[in-house]
């Protein structure tokens, strides 16, 4: 098996209490973000729950915040903005947008429980450069379903 290479963000705890994030077993690409409030929302309802850290990424790296899909399957709670994106040069608190979507039940979350996961990932620079026509391909302009795979 292949050595993770590792690199180093920093991390401040806003709250002293709460956890770092953490990965649920190795290998694992998500790091647990948790609430630091006790929230109920119900049907339908949205809500910026905070996780009570702070990262800094090195420059050409992103966070994006997505789902946890056991969650989403239980309670019907999941992420407005999913995946969002936290960038290099953003310092405050990592928020979730959470979203109950069960149309008749309340979500309860409670201060410590994991309600997202983050992940970070190395991303390319580009530089636009602007033509009059681009190459053309097998699938053209088709868009949604034109490639005919069911």
């Amino acid at each position: 098996m292949a050595q993770e290479r590792s690199i180093e963000v920093l991390v401040q705890r806003l709250d002293p209490t709460m956890p770092l994030p953490q990965r649920g077993g190795p290998g694992d690409a998500g790091w647990d973000l948790r609430s630091r409030i006790d929230i109920r929302l119900e049907p339908g309802e949205r809500s910026l729950i905070p996780t009570g850290v702070a990262i800094a990424l090195p420059a050409g790296h992103v966070a994006l915040v997505h789902p946890r899909s056991g969650l989403a399957l239980r309670s019907g709670f999941t992420l407005v903005n999913a995946p969002g994106t936290i960038d290099a040069g953003y310092r405050g608190e990592i928020g979730v947008v959470g979203i109950n979507t069960d149309s008749e039940v309340a979500v309860e979350i409670t201060r410590g429980d994991r309600i997202a996961q983050l992940l970070v990932q190395q991303f390319q620079a580009i530089d636009w450069c602007e033509v009059h026509e681009l190459p053309g391909t097998w699938r053209g302009e088709g868009g949604f379903g034109s490639s005919g795979i069911r």
